[in-house]
């Protein structure tokens, strides 16, 4: 199948499932589209088992693996959804936050990798470095899943940005790391295989190189919408950015998503107040609103059909269900050190560490970083647990938050 006919494929299947949730499930709408994408993968699965002379399963996979989803997602939607997701995150609200944000985004992954690591190899007599690639890979949350559950859940205000700050940032870091991790397991397959020293530097370049080329076009492009006053001129300079800026930050070998996050923050909010008009304003946020809620109900669809990549091994579904408790807990840590650090100098609202615990989505992000392993002995059964991990985390975290939002954090919100 050609790109144009795969991308049809996709659209027509999410508007599908989208409106078959809309009339039926009734469930927030990206969480419906994987549901319902969810029931008809294993139907047709389920189908092949009782009429195996049809072969449809095989026909399907081969289609799904043809979509390559790893690669549609970390360079193609996710520069737009980071883009589109941090347009919405005010800086001032991230400013009184932004100590926490920075603490989750950094030792809460360190932590979480290293218990998810660990705890995996213990499980699996994975090797210990492969596991941690499994840890680093699971631990982020996944900004786009998040930032969608967050318009349906009415969180407090500063939880919803202590949630979608970390969300937006811990995934650019989260992204770093793998990348390193990988490198020191897979030395023949990756480019960063250069010692500790070398995977230091890379964290530095990567991270702070994607912030400050973000910031960079971001100011530049506010500096030229300041001077026009034409919407749609000025909805295509911000899609430009988000492209182009992304590609730019691919070919410089920096951080591409902290790069998406920067620059959208600053148009967001700098560019906005100062370089917009109240009707430019009105069309771009409806412009990218669109652009979030679309991309959104594709990934969610993908997610869903990825199943048929998937290895239905008796050993890989137990240590999949393993997986769950193991990032729970890791996450758990990710939240609640950073929170007990900083308690003795602030105050939280009541039921922070339950909310973001549970709150910390994992999504597509996931999946794409376990398919683009390279080929070896571990990867079925880290793509397998991921994928279970990931499932899990859409559906039940994200139906349940709203919920436990409700009962643990009743009383008034402090700062």
């Amino acid at each position: 199948m050609t790109i144009l006919q795969i991308a049809s494929l996709l659209i027509v299947l999410a508007g599908a499932f989208g409106a078959i949730n809309y009339l039926y499930l009734k469930l927030p709408s990206a969480i419906g589209i994987l549901v319902v994408a969810l029931f008809a993968s294993f139907a047709l699965i389920l189908f092949d088992i009782v009429f195996p002379a049809f072969g449809l399963t095989d026909k399907v996979r081969a289609t799904v693996l043809e979509i390559e989803f790893s690669e549609a997602l970390l360079e193609g939607m996710l520069g737009l959804l980071l883009f589109a997701g941090a347009l919405h995150v005010k800086l001032a609200d991230l400013r009184r936050e932004w100590i926490v944000v920075a603490l989750m985004a950094t030792i809460g992954i360190a932590l979480s990798t290293a218990i998810v690591g660990f705890g995996f190899s213990w499980i699996t007599g994975m090797p210990l470095i492969i596991a941690l690639v499994f840890g680093a890979l699971i631990s982020p949350t996944d900004p786009l899943a998040v930032l969608g559950v967050l318009r349906e859940a009415n969180l407090q205000k500063s939880l919803e940005t202590k949630i979608a700050g970390e969300s937006l940032f811990n995934d650019g870091v989260g992204y770093v790391v793998f990348l390193i991790l990988v490198g020191l397991a897979f030395p023949v397959a990756g480019s960063h295989g250069a010692g500790l020293g070398g995977a230091l530097e890379l964290f530095v370049v990567e991270a702070l190189g994607g912030a400050l080329l973000g910031i960079t076009l971001g100011w530049l492009t506010f500096r030229v919408m300041r001077r026009i006053d034409d919407y749609s001129l000025e909805v295509l300079i911000t899609l430009g950015l988000a492209f182009g800026g992304y590609e730019l930050a691919v070919y410089l070998h920096v951080s591409a998503p902290i790069m998406a996050v920067c620059a959208g923050l600053l148009i967001g909010d700098v560019g906005a107040k100062y370089g917009m008009s109240v009707e430019t304003r009105k069309y771009v946020d409806a412009f990218w609103k669109l652009i979030d809620e679309i991309l959104n109900a594709v990934l969610f669809l993908m997610i869903g059909v990825e199943v048929f990549a998937v290895a239905f091994d008796a050993n890989y579904l137990v240590a999949g269900f393993a997986a769950i408790a193991l990032a729970l807990v890791a996450r758990l840590a990710a939240v609640a050190v950073p929170v007990l650090m900083l308690k003795p100098f602030r105050t939280f609202s009541k039921g922070v560490i339950p909310i973001m615990t549970w709150g910390g989505l994992k999504g597509g992000i996931s999946v794409a970083l376990a398919l683009s392993l390279p080929e070896g002995e571990w990867k079925p059964l880290i793509l397998t647990a991921t994928y279970i991990v990931v499932i899990f985390s859409i559906i039940v975290q994200g139906l349940t938050v709203a919920k436990l939002s409700e009962r643990v954090g009743r009383t008034p919100e402090l700062l």
